[in-house]
């Protein structure tokens, strides 16, 4: 018969004393915490979102012709495989002047890319095309579309990727463009939006 092996035991550290434990000296224990009373008599102050004065319910009265296109990296890739001018497209899909705006976010995506997407850093390129400078850190796109169509509710976002879709839609009052069998699509656009109002 053999020698039995003990198991090591994984993570296991040495019992240290609490630094509120009686055998402590005075001068070295922790000090229990006073608690402050509130008073019941001051107001309580609450932190409410607020909302956007361009807004009337669902209905966005920024949104109107020309309408100005936040322009997904994906969105571009996309168009190329489905062989569609995007500008043309856009105002196939909605019968108004549009401004497809691209951020530098998604601008260096794209040049991320490399050779292979350089059709869609040209057309990226075009002096159509809006640039949007950004001020924020990292070159994330998703967030960067997120967090400007949030301060700024004029812009539709045009997008085929289904999370930045899925994050649009909880905020209210902005339309998403997307493409499907080989033409541009609009999502949460009321009917009424290009008509002339008397």
């Amino acid at each position: 018969m053999g020698k039995q092996k003990k198991a090591r035991k994984y993570a296991t550290m040495k019992r240290m004393l609490s630094l509120r434990d009686q055998r402590l000296k005075e001068k070295d224990r922790l000090k229990p915490k006073k608690k402050e009373k509130k008073d019941p008599s001051a107001l309580k102050e609450r932190e409410v979102p607020q909302h956007p004065s361009c807004l009337f319910f669902q209905y966005n009265t920024q949104l109107g012709p020309p309408y100005h296109i936040l322009v997904d990296t994906n969105f571009i890739n996309f168009s190329i495989k489905a062989k569609l001018d995007l500008v043309q497209s856009m105002m196939d899909c909605l019968y108004a002047k549009c401004i497809p705006c691209i951020t530098d976010c998604v601008m260096a995506e794209i040049e991320k890319l490399g050779q292979k997407y350089r059709v869609a850093l040209r057309i990226a390129k075009d002096p159509r095309f809006e640039r949007l400078p950004c001020t924020h850190k990292g070159t994330y796109a998703d967030d960067c579309l997120v967090q400007r169509v949030t301060q700024h509710k004029c812009y539709i976002v045009a997008t085929v990727d289904r999370d930045l879709k899925r994050r649009i839609r909880k905020i209210p009052g902005v339309p998403i463009m997307y493409i499907s069998n080989h033409r541009y699509n609009i999502e949460r656009m009321p009917d009424d939006y290009g008509a002339p109002r008397f």
